[in-house]
């Protein structure tokens, strides 16, 4: 305790009771002490209770500060006579106080320095502003008042707040909700925890549960279906007046093969064919023809069978379609099937029967073999135009355009040109310094450059059009086939392709559809406890991960279709993801984080994604005919398939006689009777015809050397492995199981 009295606390002084000291000493207050003038000073602390006033030269607003004054000042002030003379005084009463005050001992002043030693009594001071700093609030205390105001505030807040009526679609996320509630995200997304529902920013919200987080905050709900948010893109019947005739839309369709594509290059004059891979048509083409101031539009299908979903597309878009049959060939499955689709979308039917100019060209066989499938030419006393052609030497073609212009009269094709334009997708791909680019075929309407538009979930503005033969035009009218540039991301073949009024239109039609595919994306199916255990009985198939990249969209669909149909109940493909465009570093990844493959049907990877794949060790597989690549994959399943297994017995050999050795164990000393017996073999026991053990052949002995096999009629000493219970009259039976591959 002596030693804490020792240690001295320094004083602490703020820098206005610093200034006043030294304007009190003045410049002696520096210098050392001069022993003929004292100069003394008085510090008065200042509390609530004292209620003495200070001096004006004195007085300060900081807490535990004091006055300063010299001995002179403090002299006592004595009152002026007249002050006792003075009305209305009665001094009396306070006589009791006075003796009491006289009685109390007086309270020392606290002054700077001591009477006796003349020293200043630090410790007194810094005592007395401790006394004077815990009389102020603590800083936890501060903090309770703050955020009593906060909560004064929100509450006022709450009671301005303004209720809106806000307008919800079926499909919305978290953020738009907010946005039309003018709400802070947070707040939505603590209503939404107090319901039971963990959400993010950008998670979509169905119409129900959106409705009850706006009620709850205070605000009245309209709910949107579909048919609202999508009426500004509704079809409308044109009235009679405005309708012109439009030229008509031919789909060309019919078997692999059977010169559908070289029909359409008589047509055009041109060769098409040649820059198909292996002489086939892989995607839509789609072309314009006029001859004698009439037009037609040319779509030409696939023929192979994987071009399935192509050729219903182009049946759907099309107002007449040329079944093309080889003369020599006769009626394929692909035929069948464009008749299939031709009947579905209720089009009639022009048979052009090709390659007359063959020798083994017979045109009365495909007409008796169409009787089959309920179509009936003109030549039977039928309804359907046939025409006899030639495409490799132009014969004909003439009667075949004839034939065309014919029913499309009979159909009376009209569309308005002036107005918006709508229209379908054919195809769509990716190109190098273009894009998405879009084969599009205008149906109503003139579609004219910087039109703004909508395509299934994507949108943009149209930025360039250009024709069949690849010349840029300003606008297209109906039953023109056109590419269009100004997509911001592929739309999907079969698409709608629809011109709206503004941007602000297109980009909510574009959120809302893309948002209703990414909820139908991520709908879980749940399987019950019963179709679990029997997923599990039967075994799980093995998967084969695909990722397939082509140059066109309906490439990409032909090859997945063909691919899905290839599974089996052990083996089956998944298709991770498709898309149109360069084998990328993404593709990769992914390919690498599934474990799978990348097929490249007309396109090539790019420099850094082949680097990648050749580091990850990722199969990068190119194709540019369809049938390679199906097969390929063929083999690949075939692979995954487990093989047959066939038992081969090689041997029957007899235990004549056992020899127990102390630390080996029984040795059976044998006969061959029949085969031969290998130290590689599998053996079996049989006791009285039963097996009783099953194993392998841990030694094999004639005499002392150890023997590869012994044959039949030769003795020799077997050791089985982890088995002795053998017994004389035992029969070994040794065989071998034969792997064989399967195939799909």
């Amino acid at each position: 305790m002596e030693k804490n009295k020792d240690k001295k606390k320094p004083l602490k002084l703020s820098s206005s009771g610093r200034l006043q000291i030294r304007k009190n000493l003045g410049p002696a207050g520096d210098r050392p002490k001069n022993t003929g003038s004292k100069k003394t000073i008085q510090i008065v602390f200042r509390n609530k209770n004292n209620q003495q006033k200070s001096s004006s030269t004195t007085q300060s607003n900081f807490r535990g500060s004091s006055s300063f004054r010299s001995q002179n000042a403090a002299q006592k002030i004595t009152p002026s006579p007249n002050f006792f003379n003075q009305k209305n005084r009665d001094f009396g009463k306070n006589k009791k106080t006075t003796e009491t005050k006289k009685t109390l001992q007086k309270k020392s002043t606290l002054k700077p320095h001591d009477e006796e030693n003349e020293k200043i009594n630090v410790k007194k001071i810094l005592e007395q502003e401790e006394q004077e700093f815990d009389k102020f609030p603590s800083l936890a205390k501060l903090k309770r008042a703050r955020e009593k105001e906060k909560l004064k505030a929100q509450d006022e807040n709450t009671d301005n707040k303004i209720g809106r009526e806000v307008t919800i679609p079926e499909v919305i996320n978290v953020q738009d909700l907010a946005n039309r509630m003018a709400e802070k995200t947070a707040d939505v997304v603590k209503t939404l925890m107090k319901m039971g529902v963990m959400a993010n920013a950008t998670q979509a919200l169905d119409a129900e549960t959106a409705g009850i987080v706006a009620t709850e905050l205070g605000h009245k709900i309209k709910i949107v279906n579909d048919d609202d948010i999508l009426k500004g893109i509704e079809d409308f019947d044109d009235s009679e007046e405005l309708l012109k005739s439009r030229a008509p839309v031919v789909t060309i369709m019919g078997h692999v093969d059977h010169g559908k594509t070289s029909v359409l290059d008589a047509f055009r004059s041109s060769n098409v064919v040649s820059g198909e891979s292996g002489g086939i048509t892989q995607h839509i083409g789609a072309y314009q023809v006029k001859n004698n101031n009439k037009e037609i539009t040319f779509i030409d299908t696939p023929g192979h069978e994987a071009f399935s979903n192509m050729r219903a597309r182009g049946s759907l878009t099309t107002d007449i379609i040329v079944l093309v049959v080889a003369a020599d060939d006769g009626i394929k499955p692909q035929t069948i099937e464009s008749i299939v689709h031709a009947k579905a979308a209720k089009v009639p039917i022009i048979v052009a029967i090709n390659k007359m100019d063959l020798s083994t060209a017979d045109p009365d066989k495909v007409r008796n073999q169409l009787l089959s499938h309920e179509i009936i030419v003109e030549k039977l006393q039928g309804d359907v135009l046939d025409v006899e052609i030639s495409a490799i030497k132009k014969t004909n073609l003439d009667k075949l355009e004839e034939a065309i212009h014919l029913q499309s009269d009979l159909l009376n094709l009209k569309a308005n040109p002036n107005r918006s334009a709508r229209g379908t997708i054919l195809e769509s791909k990716l190109e190098k310094g273009r894009g998405s680019v879009a084969t599009v075929l205008i149906q109503k309407g003139t579609l004219k450059i910087g039109d703004i538009f909508v395509s299934g979930s994507e949108w943009g503005r149209v930025k360039a059009i250009i024709d069949d033969k690849g010349e840029n035009i300003k606008n297209a009218l109906p039953s023109m086939p056109i590419e269009v540039l100004g997509f911001d991301s592929n739309p999907l073949a079969g698409d709608d392709f629809i011109v709206v009024e503004n941007e602000n239109v297109a980009r909510k039609i574009a959120e809302f559809r893309f948002n209703k595919k990414q909820i139908l994306k991520n709908k879980v199916v749940k399987t019950n406890v019963e179709e679990m255990f029997e997923q599990i009985s039967a075994g799980e198939a093995v998967s084969l991960p695909v990722i397939i990249k082509a140059d066109v969209q309906g490439s990409a669909e032909a090859i997945e279709n063909s691919i899905i149909k290839l599974a089996t109940e052990e083996v089956k493909t998944s298709v991770i993801h498709k898309s149109v465009g360069a084998i990328t570093e993404s593709d990769v990844a992914l390919a690498n984080s599934s474990k799978g493959f990348i097929v490249g049907f007309n396109v090539r990877a790019i420099p850094k994604a082949r680097d990648m794949a050749k580091r990850d060790g990722i199969d990068i597989k190119y194709y540019s005919i369809i049938y390679e690549l199906i097969e390929d994959i063929k083999n690949l399943l075939s692979g995954l398939l487990k093989p047959e297994l066939k038992e081969n017995i090689t041997g029957n050999v007899e235990i004549r006689e056992v020899f127990s050795i102390s630390k080996i164990g029984n040795i059976a000393g044998c006969f061959v009777k029949e085969g031969i017996i290998s130290r590689n073999s599998q053996v079996r026991i049989l006791r009285d015809n039963v097996v009783v053990h099953t194993g392998k052949i841990q030694s094999l002995k004639r005499f002392k050397e150890e023997v590869k096999e012994v044959k039949t009629g030769y003795e020799c000493g077997v050791m089985i492995e982890n088995y002795s219970d053998i017994k004389a009259n035992d029969i070994i039976e040794t065989f071998e199981i034969i792997k064989k591959d399967r195939k799909i």
